[in-house]
């Protein structure tokens, strides 16, 4: 098999790509290559691009079948039976599915903001104090298992062709990576239909501009713009701080961040609370 055909391959060579920009066109003149929090984003990469991989096909493999015997049971069809997109051209799935999966992905981003649950898992991504490329990859494995568990049902049920479900892979990459990026770019016009770095910067601000927060977008920003979630002030090129308000008291270790929000939840079982993004939940 080709390596090129791999995703691994775009993997290291669009953060090859990436990190070698960064070092012409510095966005944040004074930001180090290897800044703060580096070298742990290098470990959440490997982990989350290697061995939670391992993990999640392990254990979906039986929650998939367990899922498959209810439908049954019951007198539904599998989800991997209807192929709803399977015959169409593959440009055609591409469109389709690419739409579909951005969207489900930018209302699970919403929700990863505004719920005190989820909020918790995804405060380790928003714990980067200096965006670059490798930023793109710090996130927990709860979040993962999020976006993974949701996203599965339209990827099956439109039974979308193996190479363009590759490709997004691949775009979605490129796109992640760019909007992390210490990069001064935008997009012009379709910046009402693609995130970039100038935009997505702002989702980071450690202040927070909307119910939970702003420009929820992925791949796409058009969502923010249609849904009124968009935050792009002219008159400020980046915002002065990055982060959340309570970094103070978020652990810096590996080990610490990958049980906080297990651990931060059950402390905050049953008692109201304000959380980062100024929401009151109980």
């Amino acid at each position: 098999m080709p390596v090129y055909i791999k995703y691994y391959f775009w993997l290291i060579s669009v953060s090859l790509l990436c990190f070698t920009i960064e070092r012409f066109f510095p966005w944040r003149k004074n930001q180090k290559a290897l800044r703060n929090g580096f070298t742990q984003d290098l470990f959440w990469l490997i982990f989350n691009g290697h061995y939670l991989g391992i993990l999640l096909a392990f254990f979906s493999g039986y929650l998939i079948e367990f899922l498959h015997l209810f439908l049954m049971n019951i007198g539904l069809p599998v989800p991997e039976s209807l192929k709803l997109v399977s015959n169409y051209p593959l440009y055609v799935q591409f469109i389709i599915f690419f739409i579909i999966k951005d969207f489900i992905e930018w209302n699970i981003h919403r929700l990863l903001h505004n719920i005190p649950a989820l909020w918790e898992f995804h405060k380790l991504h928003h714990s980067i104090e200096e965006l670059d490329w490798i930023g793109n990859f710090r996130f927990h494995w709860g979040e993962i298992i999020v976006y993974k568990s949701i996203s599965y049902l339209p990827l099956v049920v439109l039974g979308v062709d193996e190479r363009v479900i590759m490709l997004i892979a691949i775009i979605v990459t490129i796109i992640g990576d760019l909007n992390h990026s210490n990069l001064a770019l935008s997009w012009g016009p379709l910046n009402y239909v693609f995130n970039s770095p100038m935009m997505h910067v702002w989702h980071h601000d450690v202040d927070v501009h909307g119910k939970g927060g702003q420009n929820f977008g992925i791949a796409l920003s058009v969502w923010d713009w249609m849904f009124g979630t968009a935050y792009w002030p002219k008159d400020k090129d980046q915002p002065e701080k990055l982060g959340f308000k309570t970094m103070a008291t978020y652990p810096r270790g590996i080990l610490k961040r990958l049980v906080y929000p297990i651990i931060k939840f059950g402390e905050n079982s049953g008692s109201e609370k304000i959380n980062d993004n100024g929401n009151i939940h109980n």
